[in-house]
């Protein structure tokens, strides 16, 4: 199917006019239905050339019907992305005025709020009560190359929408050009998936396979099971898609290749083999996506390389582009047989890229737009010296194929002068873990900070109790680590709301300020609770727990703020509340608020107000037998002395601080050598009475477990047992013993101290013991965690004056902590 600008005519271009055009529903449409549908709908249209008429409406055949019949009356059509708010409607029916709308049942409410205010009368078309009339319009308006075709809105990255007017010549040149790049026949078949309102899915899955003579397949429902069904049923051959359409695909095929031992080999050694082979070797994955597919297109944005990368190991030929609705909207496109990987290509004929000193790309050629309608300024900023400016940054190889690093708009420029590009940072982060579904990168008070959206259904199969540490310490430390320090993420945020994003997948930065902040939270009541006891104690007990109003559809740690002390607190809560008991890792399984109030009404033995304290939990704590042998331990601890004396120069100070057990040894953690260096430090009779927190992961096979024995270590999991920790911490006191922990749970990354947690604070106040803050200078300096051997630096063991619970809260505690800590440190150096 074509507009034939030189006659002024839509015609059939193909022969065989019984081929399938469309399929939509398991019903084919053959290229004769499609134009006389469009002659038909070309007649009930009362519009004169150049009036524009809108079409608001999800993919289906009589937008495509709408659209052909609008060009045959002379007009220009406005599509309207069909999700639009009523609002959004409204601002582009006012600045286009159209003389006619187009929509479906599925718009209906939205098109007419947003007319309420109108004045105009515009006809209109609703495609689910159309009654096609038997006549049809036959002759046609004539066109000029020049006239406007379409006017689009870009949803934006940056706010405002602005209507971007294409010419005939402008969408044409497209059309042409990827005629020649030889990609698709009129034997392909490809799937409609993205919306029409969009130039790259209007012109790559419409446009161009109906020109072409091929098969478009309509979509009933944008899910994963309707996709491959369509695949299969289809024999699709031309899958177009966006990034986040080949990144989720990318994580579902990994993850049943990491279950395979043998695919996992092939994996890695794939890159090294003909393509051919790779395909064959990889034949159930092809065959898991139809079978036939040629290529994979990707378009709208960047595709991050190890993406790309995945999918042509595996045997895929995937083809970049890119473009922008101003220009058609290609600029360029990989050849199919020349494809370089993470390029998008080369220009496409009669089309010229440019790049600024700035490195912006420009581009001019005849598909760049006649300009924004009624925004002639906006139009002018445009442009500069007869070039589009594209607001993407980039640059060309030798070869002459495009490289795009960045968005000149989304570049954060630090405090310092730094440029970032976020989506770098952002892709970095997704690549670490499949437990992050989205995460957008901003800038808070000159420093780097990441909004995240986890995936709650992988972390409990992956077993994971506490989110926020797992991302912290298992994610985003290690993406730190590999980052230079201006380009860190010193702070991040949880959210249970998908980022705001375009209609392609892109980020709408703009708008992550005011999701970032607490202030502008807002929360969907999806689920109604009945008025029953249980949710009404529940709630009410939350309430005063995490200060925060309690609903159904809350998760406890992301809605709700709850960290694992207080995870822990809400444990002991529901059983003496109602007299279920569980522990974290059921609590993981029931982390939204109205599962566990199903739980707790499934399961409750009574109902009553019960009032919780950490000293109930503490002193609930089962025996823990504390394992002693004073002879290998004191000599282990003689030959550390005599290591640390002679090849780190140990100094002690102030060990006249050091209180009668019990109490809780409380040190900055900057190097594997801090217990080691803590155990050498204290007086004989002292370290024979004194206990080392050491994290059970790393105390599992007999030999670590026989050291741990040995060494006065108490095995703790702060993640997936933390009330059994903290009780078994509180034993250890109880029997009068001192006990050495690290309130920053991590070593230093950089020599500062971290965030402390409180629960020291909890066991010195509960139980009535004084914290000895102690500062360890220059273990960082000799074995920092980059480090594998320990330097000859000087080591300093400065002890602090004991802090008495008495009068203090936890934050107090943890604070006069942290300050003479810090205090300490500055006296060491």
């Amino acid at each position: 199917m074509e507009v034939d600008l030189k006659k002024g005519t839509v015609v059939p271009r193909l022969r065989e006019r019984g081929k399938t055009a469309l399929i939509h529903k398991a019903k084919s449409i053959t290229y004769r239905e499609l134009i006389e549908n469009i002659k038909s709908f070309a007649y009930l249209l009362d519009v004169a050339p150049g009036d524009k008429v809108a079409i608001i409406s999800e993919n289906r055949p009589e937008w495509v019907y709408a659209l052909f019949a609008v060009w045959q009356r002379g007009a220009i059509a406005v599509p309207i992305d069909f999700m639009s708010s009523p609002q959004e409607i409204e601002y582009i029916l006012k600045e286009t005025e159209p003389s006619a709308i187009f929509f479906s049942q599925s718009t209906r409410a939205h098109l007419l709020k947003a007319l309420e205010n109108s004045d105009k009368f515009p006809q209109l078309f609703e495609f689910d009560s159309i009654a096609l009339p038997e006549k049809k319009l036959e002759h046609f308006f004539q066109l000029s190359l020049h006239d406007t075709a379409l006017i689009l809105y870009t949803s934006g990255t940056t706010g405002e929408p602005k209507g971007v007017m294409l010419s005939f010549k402008n969408l044409l040149s497209n059309i042409k050009a990827i005629e020649k790049l030889q990609i698709a026949t009129e034997r392909d078949i490809t799937l409609a998936l993205l919306p029409f309102h969009h130039s790259y899915p209007l012109m790559v899955t419409l446009l161009v396979p109906l020109y072409i003579g091929a098969t478009v397949v309509f979509l009933e429902k944008l899910s994963s099971e309707e996709l491959i069904k369509a695949l299969k049923d289809y024999k699709v051959t031309i899958l177009v898609g966006v990034p986040r359409l080949y990144q989720l695909m990318q994580k579902k095929v990994q993850e049943r290749i990491s279950t395979n031992p043998l695919a996992s080999i092939l994996f890695k050694l794939s890159a090294y083999l003909p393509k051919a082979l790779r395909k064959w070797l990889f034949w159930k994955v092809h065959q898991s996506l139809g079978g036939h597919i040629r290529f994979l297109v990707s378009g709208g944005a960047k595709l991050p390389i190890d993406t790309a990368c995945f999918f042509d190991r595996l045997g895929f030929t995937v083809i970049e582009g890119y473009g922008l609705t101003e220009t058609s909207p290609i600029v360029s496109f990989n050849p199919p047989h020349r494809v370089k990987l993470g390029s998008v290509g080369v220009p496409i004929e009669e089309v010229y890229v440019k790049i600024a000193q700035d490195g912006e790309i420009m581009v001019r050629g005849v598909n760049v737009m006649q300009g924004y309608f009624k925004k002639p300024q906006e139009t002018e900023k445009a442009f500069k010296d007869g070039w589009l400016l594209t607001g993407d940054l980039g640059y060309m190889d030798e070869d002459g194929y495009l490289y795009i690093t960045g968005r000149k708009k989304e570049v954060i420029v630090l405090a310092g002068g730094k440029n970032i590009n976020p989506e770098e940072i952002e892709n970095l982060i997704l690549s670490k873990s499949d437990l992050i579904k989205e995460v957008g990168v901003l800038e808070v008070d000159g420093f780097l900070h990441a909004l995240i959206l986890p995936d709650m259904e992988k972390a409990k199969k992956m077993g994971i109790l506490n989110v926020r540490e797992y991302i912290k310490w298992t994610v985003l430390d290690r993406v730190n680590r590999e980052l230079p320090e201006w380009k860190r993420i010193t702070g991040f945020k949880l959210t249970s709301r998908e980022l705001p994003k375009t209609r392609l997948g892109k980020i709408r930065r703009f708008l992550l300020p005011r999701l970032y902040s607490e202030e502008e939270k807002v929360k969907e009541e999806k689920l109604q609770m009945p008025s029953t006891k249980e949710w009404e104690v529940l709630s009410d007990y939350l309430f005063r727990l995490s200060g925060r109003k309690v609903s159904p559809s809350d998760h406890i740690e992301i809605d709700l703020g709850l960290d694992s002390l207080a995870k822990v607190e809400l444990i002991s809560f529901i059983e003496s509340a109602f007299g279920v008991k569980i522990d974290e890792e059921e609590l993981l399984s029931h982390s939204l608020i109205h599962e566990l109030v199903s739980l707790i009404s499934e399961k409750k033995e009574k109902i009553e107000i019960a009032q919780v304290d950490w000293g109930t939990i503490l002193r609930s704590a089962p025996p823990y037998r504390l394992e002693h042998y004073p002879l290998v331990f004191g000599l282990g601890r003689l030959l550390l002395l005599l290591f640390f004396k002679f090849y780190n120069r140990l100094e002690v100070k102030n060990s006249e601080y050091l209180p009668n057990p019990p109490f809780i040894l409380a040190s900055n953690h900057a190097s594997y050598l801090d217990g080691f260096v803590l155990a050498a430090s204290l007086p004989h009779s002292m370290a024979q009475n004194t206990y080392f927190l050491g994290e059970e992961a790393y105390f599992r096979n007999p030999i670590t477990s026989t050291f741990g024995r040995l060494a006065h270590v108490i095995t703790v999991n702060l993640d997936k047992k933390l009330k059994e920790s903290l009780q078994k911490t509180a034993w250890a006191l109880r029997l009068g013993k001192a006990v050495v922990i690290f309130p920053e749970g991590a070593r230093t990354r950089d020599g500062k101290l971290l965030p402390f947690k409180k629960g020291f604070a909890v066991l010195s106040k509960e139980l009535n013991v004084p914290v000895l803050p102690v500062a360890l200078v220059g273990t960082y300096d000799s074995m920092s965690l980059r480090d594998r051997f320990p330097k000859p630096k000087k080591i300093k063991v400065i002890f602090g004056k004991p802090i008495h619970p008495e009068g203090r809260s936890y934050e107090q505690i943890v604070e006069e902590t942290r300050r003479s800590i810090e205090e300490l440190m500055r006296e060491g150096r």
